[in-house]
């Protein structure tokens, strides 16, 4: 493997790395030191993460690098943590709340029944948005170096796309429909 991809792998790491220490730092400002309008503006940021891997990637493939699997990587990321960055920022606010700032207890997932079932189906939605945005990235990505043979193995991720979701579906909304179905009968 060419260098290039190990330093996207590593961008990519020091994205997620980055997303939980913005979005720590905005929490304990907000709890902490009390600074509402500082914490507001570190969690505005947090999409700036998403920028700059964004610009990365298209940089380096239009300096002429060949598309790799980190490329993809670095779509999918993005991808992922629009359609689930939101709820991730909501999950550390209620716990960080609850633990220093006597917060109530936050919520937990339902898991059994029916409202598990509800709850599967809404990740699984969640999966399908994060999918159709790092589709649309790979293909602006595409479109922007122009396709050809250093753009195509970023194709391969429709394959990568479609075959994730439809495990997501069968290990997520169906297994809690047969594991309510069970517990029901």
């Amino acid at each position: 493997m060419p260098p290039e991809p190990h330093l996207l792998y590593a961008l990519i790491v020091a994205c997620e790395v980055g997303f939980w220490v913005v979005l720590l730092l905005a929490l304990a400002l907000r709890y902490l030191l009390r600074r509402q309008r500082l914490s507001r503006a570190l969690l505005f940021c947090l999409p700036l993460i998403d920028l700059l891997l964004m610009a990365f990637t298209a940089a380096d493939l239009s300096r002429g690098a060949t598309a790799t699997f980190a490329h993809g990587l670095a779509a999918a990321y993005v991808g992922f943590t629009v359609a689930f960055g939101g709820m991730a920022v909501t999950w550390a606010d209620a716990h960080f709340a609850h633990r220093f700032a006597s917060g109530p207890a936050p919520s937990k997932a339902p898991s059994r029944g029916w409202p598990g079932v509800r709850y599967d189906l809404h990740l699984w939605a969640r999966c399908i948005v994060a999918w159709l945005i790092t589709i649309a990235l790979i293909e602006a990505l595409v479109q922007f170096v122009g396709p050809g043979e250093t753009t195509e193995p970023l194709l391969g991720w429709y394959r990568i796309a479609f075959v994730s979701t439809v495990l997501w579906f069968f290990f997520g909304p169906v297994w809690s429909l047969a594991t309510a179905w069970r517990r029901a009968g």
